[in-house]
């Protein structure tokens, strides 16, 4: 670990570096600043400056947020039908008739307003001339985009940039530039071998047109995005990107070397950031062995990073090891809102980046100081549109007297960097020149949007001339004491979010891969069936007491076991991960699910246990009161031995009842070291007892006749086995609470973006093996996209590392016995007779007994699709005409648990969700790793009866009601009437 850990309070990170700034008179930069500010605002704006556009159409606006989400789907659409709905639906939430200073407005105003009339507001007015229309609507639209586009990236090829670059160098001499190839990042081996080949073409493009009297540091030079040449460039797949992308890396940095050219390695998600040093490292020192007297190599750094300051003192030790210099761009960070949520998803105790913007500008500021102070190691690049800090960066480079350059994205910040130029010609700018076709724009379009959009941006600030100059020039270097962003263990209100870990950061990884050699598994001996009578007799008697405890008690216990699971979260991942054959990251996010369900339940149980008082008559005291049932049997399934088994029995526990634990006969050992921990934490022995057994042990638990409950999760036909035994019984009517499995189906429409659509799918699908009831199982394509949707997913199942669940690097494991792998194999076959293979993972090997290779097959239909295949097999469907048909074809399998909805048309996704009989839709996103609280868990038909498992109405239906009804006025009158009349 060569930095430290990222997640720690942003005051502390803060502190020493606020003690580097002690020497920066602030007041003085901001002369400088002041004067730019006003030069450019008193300057004619430019009709395609990003300051024009977000002036006219800021993101908060909702013509904002319909150029934004256009700017990112509508080009890639190749159906006309799609584009004219996904028009419509974000044109008619705007109004664009005010609009009147730029390109924008001139070309596309008319065709906006008109696409109203013409498109409707669901974009399929019926008629031959209205249709005709709305076609010339779009295109007016769709040109709109691309001319945007062509003010923010220099040219659709390198040819066109270079040219661009020559223009520019005319106006301005001595202008640098780096070339960025635009794109995603690469999801399949084919994408990372194209985008290699564009680099290395880019490369040699650039080396015909090499000035050779030009120094390095003055030349032109490219930017990479090692995720572009890496497929899997995941920290957790260390080995794998040191033997397969370091030297893809050395070959595209010795053609740079060779010409005399820069390369800069583009920064990417905190995640990564180590391993990017690592990249660099091997790279440098295999560069230098051949070409010591090139300074041309070099990396992005993002000041909002709380490891900024040590990542810049790292590359410098790098640099000085080897005897070399870097070029060090050094950029805000442009993920800041993936940063936020990844943070707040695994549970971490602070995040990665800072929340106050201008904690981001006193860390640049740090880091540009200690750029400054090591030349030998570093030649700075300071990046960025902010004047004030731009003239900070500069008082700071004055008093050390050392070369550097500042930098700024090509469309963006352009009328600050000519007002400083004017001010200081001998200041280098070189322009970071984004290059591209205009669908692969898209995303780095709107991520620009976004950066610098915001309200709180400089930018944003700067065109709107309501905000006096003061308020863009107010010091940075002071520390907020509080996140600006709600910590990621506080999200959820009342209830602590379960702390979680990151494995991507060394030490985190390292501390779970400790615990699996030390953590010993219980056996549990099988429970006789001779042995039920008696087990259900004793917690028939250890219930009354249990029922007695307040439910305080009952609730303290509950958070006691989850506040343990939270502390030994490694040990309790190793007990699935070796139990349950579960990579580490299925196993952590398990661990933290059972914990918050303790602490979910306990906290409403506190509430929805307390008797009411109900209104009545005068001299009537009407007392409501819930107490639990009796006796439960929890039957829990083994693909969620921890999750589902504690969910279930802690639920029927904290609101009063008594609870025989059945786990699956193939997960004991964690469900067995579940029950002791809450025995410890204070539930009765005689209150909770497992049963321990195959299939046959459950049905005489269920059959017994003071089971006053069944909590079942597991296949649909040993719920209806269930429902039968317990109608059949005599006695009183027993409630069933059942989550079964579904055919859970993915909608995508051509609007999607494949690459977002293939991470969804992949994690859907085949994390855990594909053994989880919500699981992808039929994706639903449109036609117009399925061929390349099916060849990029092809590729990345290519990818998949299918191994030892105990590494990190694997991505899935085994399944879970012989029986189950060869039911799948079975169905494997049968699907292999009736559908078109698509692509098959390879199986490596060394893989475990009963892996199963995730495997792909195309249907000519949903009627091919017969049955639930528990496991990693996907079925793809290409679909066609009206979508409101497709998912009543999706309604009619019967099932109703999951759906996924990958769309840029929000009308067409809501309109999905209202129509679809399913209990969790998710849109955009995976359909996996629903959250206690905050995404309810069931479904409907044969996905189960509900209640949601971890939603507001799963404790009552485990409960008996009462109501006390006390004449008041029995014993001569009511009291407190008649003291209140006198």
């Amino acid at each position: 670990m060569r930095l430290p850990i990222p997640y720690r309070p942003e005051a502390e990170v803060l502190a020493p570096l606020l003690q580097r700034l002690h020497g920066l008179d602030w007041a003085l930069a901001s002369i400088d600043a002041i004067g730019w500010i006003d030069q450019v605002r008193a300057g004619k704006p430019s009709a395609f400056a990003m300051e024009t556009l977000l002036r006219e159409f800021p993101l908060s606006s909702a013509e904002g947020l319909a150029l934004m989400r256009l700017a990112e789907a509508l080009l890639r659409v190749p159906d006309a039908d799609t584009a004219m709905a996904l028009t419509a639906d974000q044109l008619s939430r705007a109004d664009f008739s005010g609009a009147s200073q730029s390109w924008l407005a001139t070309l596309s105003n008319q065709a906006i307003s008109l696409s109203k009339k013409m498109l409707g507001e669901d974009g399929h007015k019926a008629g031959f001339f209205a249709r005709v229309g709305a076609k010339a609507v779009v295109a007016a639209t769709v040109r709109a985009v691309q001319l945007m586009g062509r003010q923010f990236v220099m040219g659709q090829t390198l040819d066109e940039a270079l040219d661009d670059a020559r223009k520019q160098r005319k106006a301005r001499d001595g202008l640098r530039f780096s070339y960025d190839m635009l794109g995603e990042g690469a999801r399949t081996e084919a994408d990372a071998l194209q985008y290699m080949h564009r680099y290395q073409a880019a490369i040699a493009a650039l080396a015909a047109a090499r000035e050779r009297s030009v120094p390095v540091e003055q030349a032109d030079g490219i930017s990479i995005k090692l995720s572009a040449i890496d497929a899997r460039y995941e920290a957790v797949q260390h080995d794998q990107v040191m033997a397969h992308l370091v030297p893809r890396v050395c070959a595209l940095a010795e053609a740079a070397a060779q010409a005399d050219l820069n390369l800069t390695i583009d920064a990417e998600e905190s995640e990564r950031l180590e391993l990017s040093l690592d990249v660099l490292e091997a790279v440098a020192a295999r560069t230098a062995a051949k070409y010591p007297q090139w300074n041309g190599f070099g990396l992005a750094v993002q000041a909002y990073q709380t490891r900024a300051l040590e990542t810049i003192e790292e590359v410098a030790r790098i640099a000085r090891s080897l005897k070399v210099r870097f070029m060090v761009r050094l950029v805000k960070g442009a993920y800041w809102d993936y940063e936020i949520k990844r943070a707040q998803e695994l549970g971490l105790a602070a995040f990665p980046v800072f929340t106050h913007r201008h904690h981001t500008d006193l860390s640049y500021l740090a880091c540009v100081q200690a750029m400054l102070a090591m030349p030998d190691a570093i030649y700075p690049q300071i990046a960025g549109h902010n004047a004030a800090t731009i003239a900070a960066a500069l008082h700071l480079a004055r008093a050390a007297g050392v070369p550097f350059e500042l930098q700024r994205l090509h469309g963006m910040g352009e009328a600050v960097h000519e007002a400083v130029h004017r001010q200081y010609p001998q200041v280098g700018l070189r322009v970071y020149a984004p290059v591209g076709p205009h669908r692969d724009l898209l995303a780095y379009l709107v991520r620009r949007l976004l950066e610098n959009g915001a309200n709180s941006s400089f930018v944003h600030q700067l065109a709107d001339p309501s905000v006096p100059a003061s308020a863009l020039l107010r010091s940075p270097l002071h520390i907020e004491p509080v996140s600006a962003v709600t910590l990621p263990l506080d999200i959820l209100g009342e209830r602590r979010n379960t702390a979680g870990t990151d494995l991507a950061c060394e030490p985190m990884a390292q501390l779970l891969l400790a615990a699996y050699p030390a953590t010993a598994l219980p056996t549990p001996a099988l429970t006789p069936a001779a042995q039920i009578d008696a087990l259900v007799r004793t917690l028939a008697r250890g219930q009354k007491a249990w029922n007695a405890t307040a439910v305080q008690t009952r609730a303290a216990a509950l958070e006691q076991a989850a506040a343990v699971l939270e502390r030994d979260l490694a040990q309790w991942c190793a007990l699935i991960v070796r139990e349950g054959h579960r990579t580490w990251s299925d196993a952590v996010s398990e661990v933290r699910e059972a914990a918050d369900f303790c602490r979910y339940y306990a906290l409403q149980a506190r509430d929805l246990m307390r008797p009411q008082l109900l209104p009545g008559v005068t001299g009537e005291r009407n007392t409501y009161a819930l107490g639990g049932r009796g006796v439960w049997a929890c039957i829990s399934p083994w693909n969620f031995p921890l999750a589902i088994f504690t969910g279930q029995l802690v639920a029927a526990l904290v609101t009063g009842n008594a609870v025989a634990a059945k786990p699956a006969e193939q997960t004991p050992g964690v469900a067995a070291a579940m029950i002791a921990l809450l025995h410890q934490c204070g539930v009765p022995t005689d209150a909770l007892i497992g049963v321990y057994g195959a299939g046959d042990t459950g049905a005489a638990l269920v059959a017994h006749p003071r089971i006053a409950g069944v909590a079942f999760t597991g296949s649909t036909a040993v719920a209806k086995a269930i429902s039968r035994t317990l109608a059949d019984k005599d006695g009183p009517i027993v409630p069933l609470i059942a989550e079964t499995g579904g055919l859970n189906a993915m909608i995508v429409d051509s609007t999607a973006l494949p690459e977002q659509v293939v991470d969804a799918v992949v994690q859907s699908t085949f994390r855990s093996a594909g053994q989880r009831c919500s699981a992808l199982r039929v994706l639903c394509v449109h036609e117009q996209i399925a061929e390349t949707l099916m060849q990029m997913l092809s590729g990345a199942m290519a990818l998949l590392d299918l191994g030892d669940p105990a590494l990190l690097a694997s991505d899935l494991g085994p399944v879970i016995d012989t029986q189950a792998f060869e039911t799948l194999q079975g169905q494997i076959r049968a699907l292999e007779g009736r559908a078109r293979l698509i692509a098959r993972t390879p199986l490596p090997g060394d893989a475990p007994a009963n892996s199963i290779a995730p495997v792909a097959f195309e249907v000519a239909s949903l009627d091919e699709v017969r049955e639930e295949v528990f496991g990693p097999v996907l079925q793809v469907l290409r679909w066609k005409g009206e979508v409101e048909a497709l998912v009543e074809q999706i309604n009619a399998l019967g099932y109703g648990l999951t759906l996924g909805v990958q769309t840029r048309i929000d009308s067409r996704a809501q309109a999905i969700a209202a129509q679809a009989e399913v209990g969790n839709v998710y849109v955009n996103r995976n359909m996996i790793g629903a959250v206690v609280g905050v995404q309810p868990f069931g479904g409907h038909g044969l996905s189960g009866t509900g209640p949601k498992a971890g939603g507001p109405n799963y404790l009552p239906r485990f409960c008996s009601e009462t109501c006390v009804t006390v004449n008041t006025t029995a014993a001569g009158g009511d009291i407190e009437l008649l003291m209140g009349a006198h």
